[in-house]
């Protein structure tokens, strides 16, 4: 796997480690940040879809759930030819630090630069949304709702 191919993020959140776990697999949580609708089953072999944007639809399957600590779970887009529902591969670490939670985030499995390159542009926006969930605030609605040439 070519190392330009992957997304590599680390975000600070001004949350305990809980908190931002459960903005990550609570359904209801969830919908305050990023998405329309979500069902998640946060078990090895679970569900994992999020309508994102009210257009287009993530899918994939958990792999790896550690509860308030790690995340693993394929990932695609329903529809999509370049990157189908589970061919890619999405793997969080939350690390807790005195002044909350520091996000480490890897999406690898994306097949070229330009599917990296929006991918990266869509978890920056997600997860800017994110950051003010945890600290409390309202991000207002989302300005990609509807959009449906990718994230």
């Amino acid at each position: 796997m070519q190392e330009a191919l992957i997304i590599r993020r680390e975000t600070h959140i001004p949350a305990p480690p809980a908190a931002v776990f459960a903005l990550l697999i609570d359904p209801e949580k969830m919908l305050r940040w990023i998405g329309t609708e979500a069902q998640v089953e946060p078990q090895p072999g679970g569900l994992y879809l999020v309508n994102v944007t009210g257009a287009r639809i993530a899918r994939g399957a958990f792999r790896e759930v550690v509860p308030v600590h790690r995340l693993a779970y394929s990932f695609g887009w329903d529809g999509s030819t370049e990157v189908p529902p589970g061919s890619s591969l999405i793997e969080i670490d939350l690390i807790e630090q005195p002044d909350g939670t520091l996000m480490r985030f890897t999406h690898s499995g994306l097949p070229n630069t330009e599917q990296c390159d929006g991918h990266a542009k869509g978890w920056a926006h997600y997860f800017g949304r994110l950051v003010e969930v945890a600290a409390g605030r309202d991000p207002g609605p989302d300005p990609w709702h509807g959009r449906d040439d990718g994230v």
